[in-house]
């Protein structure tokens, strides 16, 4: 018995001491490659916030400048986004906007409070020279921000193209939980420690690779931006803060004269979910109450820019004329 406890206790020990070695080497590796990374060229102009920096990039010329705001986890907006705004910059300006943590830009270390958020972006955008009015393209959790923008500023709100996007009220309705909080700050932590890299697929999103808007050397940017940026402190704080920056716009009146697109991606694996049908109804709903709306159905996931983009434009160009 004592030989088999004896024995059990090597095995355990070296296997945890295997796990350390491991860690070890992937956290030294990942500090090795931040600081090849530290040094990339950014392809935009960057938007000085003492001594830290938003990266904005802008492209194409017209009257109306579309603006492309990436939902969470984004970490390469220049790059994942391509294949939808380069349509858009045939005939319009269009401005992407890396928030602090993506990107090129800065991780700020900063509350990722809305109004912040929303400061730091008009701010970039003017010293970047994108005037407004704007057309607001947000994805995802930049929902908010697009729809707080047109409740405080709604002469710099042209309209909204809203890709997929979160409503506020849905991010105080269904308040993040004890169990996804800790969900979050463990992937950080776990991404501080370099463990990302060994897991690719969920670093970036591989259908960017398998498509052709990139070139072969921006597909190799936008695998390195990934890694630099995966999940750092900015994006964790950023969801952490949806339900208080919800709140923050569910407190002010509805833009009613904002014209507002949604986009609503209904993958089909999903169609029939309880989720997919309260989402479209949400979208109705809102829809509602403004003077100018309308909800399109597009088929395809959460990332629909990358399923849909001449459908997309075809739309776009069709509401806001």
């Amino acid at each position: 018995m004592r030989k088999i406890v004896k024995v059990s206790k090597n095995i355990f020990f070296t296997f945890f001491a295997m796990i350390l070695f491991v860690a070890i080497a992937v956290f030294i590796y990942h500090n090795y490659q931040k600081g090849k990374e530290s040094s990339l060229i950014s392809e935009g102009t960057p938007v000085d916030f003492n001594n830290k920096e938003i990266n904005v990039y802008t492209e194409g010329s017209g009257e109306d400048a579309y603006v492309f705001m990436s939902g969470s986890g984004i970490a390469a907006p220049v790059y994942e986004l391509k294949g939808l705004y380069s349509k858009f910059a045939k005939e319009n300006k269009i401005a992407v906007i890396e928030r602090a943590g993506y990107g090129y830009s800065d991780v700020f270390h900063d509350d990722r409070d809305i109004d912040t958020i929303l400061e730091q972006s008009r701010k970039s955008l003017m010293e970047s020279g994108n005037k407004p009015p704007y057309i607001l393209v947000p994805h995802s959790v930049s929902g908010i921000e697009a729809i707080y923008w047109a409740q405080k500023y709604p002469s710099e709100v042209k309209g909204i193209i809203a890709l997929d996007i979160g409503l506020p009220h849905q991010y105080v309705t269904h308040k993040m939980g004890m169990v996804d909080s800790l969900t979050v700050r463990g992937v950080n932590l776990l991404t501080k420690m370099g463990l990302h890299r060994l897991v690719p697929s969920d670093v970036y999103n591989p259908e960017v690779i398998r498509q052709s808007f990139l070139t072969d050397h921006e597909k190799e940017m936008y695998k390195t931006l990934s890694y630099k940026q995966f999940f750092n402190d900015d994006m964790e704080q950023e969801l952490l803060q949806s339900y208080n920056n919800g709140k923050k716009s569910v407190n002010l009146p509805i833009p009613k004269d904002t014209p507002i697109l949604f986009l609503d991606a209904i993958a089909d694996e999903n169609k029939n979910s309880k989720y997919t049908k309260q989402k479209n109804d949400d979208y109705e709903d809102f829809a509602e109450k403004l003077l100018k709306a309308d909800v399109i159905k597009l088929k395809g996931t959460h990332s629909i820019y990358l399923y849909a983009p001449d459908e997309i434009y075809d739309l776009s160009m069709e509401f806001i004329k």
